[in-house]
């Protein structure tokens, strides 16, 4: 392509004021009739021209080919309806037309694919993200065009007001029927955590513009156990309560029924996680007698800031006789009935430490304790020399919970407290000495308890391989027996001491229900390597477990066995939303990226969210059960779409691949020309 080009000696500021004075000397001359005017003209002309230095120039230009990019939605909604086979026709016939254009490049860009199993990103369906991602480095004037195919729901939509990541018109292809109809259950409102022990409020609402006004079924499941079913109104809120049962993560799962007709129920489910909270553990501490243990299990007890403790030592018994007066006794009366009968429900653990019968408490009070480790509390006795005597708490009614039945001895003898196999695997004594059976390696005690076959499980031997710690469930309760008072010799450091703390700690939380010290467990959770399965168990064997993905999918996963009574797997997920781990006895339940996903809110086809940035770039919308519509190309001032057709920008980019330049007047002969003027000017003046 030819044209005219100037490369100015001086800077157009000056050519122009030249050019103004030539002007106003040719505009004195013809005022004045002077001759010569034509000269003088042809004259000023040929030096500005001269200034100007006025040339050719011959491009040698390569058209750029148009881009048209063709954005497939291949998020997880496609997966439903069909969908996904005729978004792959409607993909190959859009190519199809698109390569008759020879003069345009396409370019096909899969979206949502990636957002597939646990390392996906930001939920919902970002199509505008990735065209933005897929345009960066493009030229904004060789976009021809952008085509949408897809379900209509997408969730990144630019606002109004936001520049866009692309040029031209956007077309939207809608992968999906008309009239599609699906019953949605949100939650509108939910707390994120609440007191154990109290009821939390749930508000859902159920969306079905066709059964407006109807009543829907709606079932509860806490922890994958169903608890609740009610009839809620379609259309209109309803607050439901539900109890929080236990700490950490009560997993709600909220199901209504489904309808003939559907288009999918997965949006029919909705799942509420919410973490129970403990208030301050009560546990009620009473020692028999004073003794150095006991300052270990108050100053355990009251450096835990989970644990209200209430704390009475007997200091003299009742049947020491002397003048002292009763009010001046203790600072305060022993509330035995407050405790033991109006309160006792208040606490979560009672804790007897070289306790022996002097009535103190009357058997009654007992009784109820004994009822209140039945009913879900919880019991630790630490045995003293009365144990073993007829002054025994085993003499009471406290005996019907007790695991160990004392023989009377005492054995007086240093010794290693051992944690047995079994202990090995109980989260109480698990991983404290080492593999399990193997000699401690810590200080020895020297006083233990003899019993005979106990209930229960026995965590750790002393002296003769006899129990030392045995730990035992009472119909909704437990209870634990510690047959040795000298704990407190390790935390006195006495021959390097040992894992004092840690045994209480452990102890004292198991009795109270504490999740992570349940013994037989399954737990599942999600992280960046993938769902992590971990099942605990006394037994040595480990059953395969059954993982259920959100869309029902089931697969069976083996467990690695990896120590203290722990077998571990690994798995990467597939899918968003909740996975359901079972080992036929337990179940346990986790969520992958989010429990309730924007994908799966709403997977009708709609193209009201598209519709204005379409009207916005002069783009239409088109659905697919109408038929594909042609494409053709238009000028960028032209309209882009119409019923039944899609237009594509004609930009005509292009890139020079060369540049001749040629002076269209040598200034040599412009300036001869100019002079030669000039003179002739003067000649006819002259005359």
């Amino acid at each position: 392509m030819t044209s005219v080009a100037f490369a100015p000696m001086f800077d157009w500021i000056v050519l122009a004021a030249v050019g103004a004075l030539g002007l106003a000397v040719l505009a004195a001359g013809a005022a004045v009739r002077a001759r010569g005017l034509g000269w003088r003209t042809l004259a000023v002309a040929a030096l500005w021209l001269a200034l100007a230095n006025p040339s050719l120039v011959d491009e040698e230009r390569e058209p750029i080919p148009d881009l048209v990019t063709v954005v497939v939605d291949e998020s997880e909604s496609q997966r439903i309806d069909e969908r996904r086979a005729r978004l792959e026709d409607t993909l190959e016939n859009v190519r199809k037309e698109l390569s008759k254009f020879d003069d345009m490049d396409v370019r096909i860009v899969r979206s949502g694919a990636e957002k597939s199993g646990i390392a996906g990103g930001r939920e919902g369906t970002r199509l505008f993200e990735t065209l933005g991602r897929s345009l960066s480095g493009t030229s904004r004037r060789r976009i021809a065009g952008t085509v949408l195919i897809t379900d209509g729901q997408v969730h990144d939509i630019p606002p109004a007001d936001a520049a866009l990541p692309f040029a031209g018109p956007l077309h939207v292809l809608l992968n999906g029927r008309r009239g599609e109809h699906d019953r949605i259950l949100f939650v509108e409102k939910a707390p994120s955590f609440g007191l154990v022990g109290t009821k939390a409020q749930i508000e859902v609402r159920i969306e079905d513009p066709a059964a407006a006004g109807s009543r829907a079924r709606l079932s509860i499941a806490r922890d994958g156990k169903p608890v609740r079913r009610l009839d809620v109104t379609i259309g209109a809120a309803r607050k439901i309560e539900v109890e929080i049962d236990h700490a950490g993560f009560n997993i709600f799962e909220l199901e209504v029924e489904s309808r003939p007709g559907e288009l999918t129920t997965v949006n029919n489910r909705n799942v509420v996680e919410i973490s129970g909270v403990r208030e301050r553990l009560r546990v009620l501490l009473v020692s028999g007698e004073p003794h150095p243990g006991g300052r270990v299990w108050r100053n355990f007890l009251k450096a835990d800031p989970s644990v209200d403790l209430v704390h009475f030592t007997i200091l003299r018994p009742p049947e020491k006789l002397d003048a002292t007066p009763v009010r001046e006794l203790s600072l305060i009366a022993f509330p035995i009935r407050e405790l033991f009968e109006v309160k006792l429900e208040d606490f979560d653990l009672i804790i007897f430490d070289r306790y022996r019968r002097r009535g103190v408490l009357p058997a009654i009070y007992l009784d109820n304790i004994a009822r209140f480790v039945e009913k879900g509390g919880a019991v630790l006795e630490v045995a003293g020399p009365g144990f073993a005597s007829a002054l025994s708490l085993y003499q009471t009614p406290l005996g019907e919970i007790l695991p160990g039945a004392p023989t009377g001895r005492v054995m007086k003898r240093g010794f290693k407290p051992v944690v047995t196999d079994i202990g090995g695997r109980h989260p109480v004594t698990a991983d404290l000495f080492g593999e399990a059976g193997e000699r401690s390696r810590w200080g020895r005690w020297f006083r233990q308890i003899e019993v005979g076959a106990p209930r229960g499980t026995v965590l750790m031997h002393g002296a003769e391989e006899r129990p030392l710690l045995i730990v035992d469930r009472i119909g909704e309760g437990r209870v634990a027996q510690f047959l040795s008072d000298h704990i407190w010799l390790w935390a006195r450091g006495f021959e390097t001491g040992g894992p004092h703390s840690e045994i209480l700690r452990r102890l004292s939380h198991w009795l109270m229900k504490e999740p992570d010290l349940e013994e037989n467990d399954l737990r599942i959770a999600a992280d960046g390597r993938g769902l992590t399965i971990v099942r605990r168990s006394l037994e040595r064997r480990h059953p395969e477990v059954r993982l259920t993905a959100p869309s029902g999918k089931t697969i069976s996963v083996s467990l690695k066995e990896e120590g203290g009574g722990r077998a571990r797997a690994t798995v990467v997920p597939e899918e968003a939303g909740l996975y359901r781990a079972s080992d036929g006895e337990r179940t346990a339940l986790t969520a992958v990226r989010s429990l309730n996903p924007v994908e799966f809110a709403d997977l009708r086809t709609t193209a009201d969210k598209l519709s204005g940035v379409a009207a916005r770039t002069g783009g239409g919308i088109e659905w697919l059960s109408d038929g594909l519509p042609s494409f053709r190309r238009v000028r960028p001032d032209r309209v882009a779409s119409g019923p039944g057709w899609m237009g594509l920008v004609a930009n005509r980019d292009y890139r020079v691949t060369s540049i001749a330049e040629i002076p269209l007047l040598p200034p040599l002969a412009l300036l001869l020309l100019g002079i030669g003027a000039l003179m002739l000017a003067w000649r006819r003046e002259g005359r």
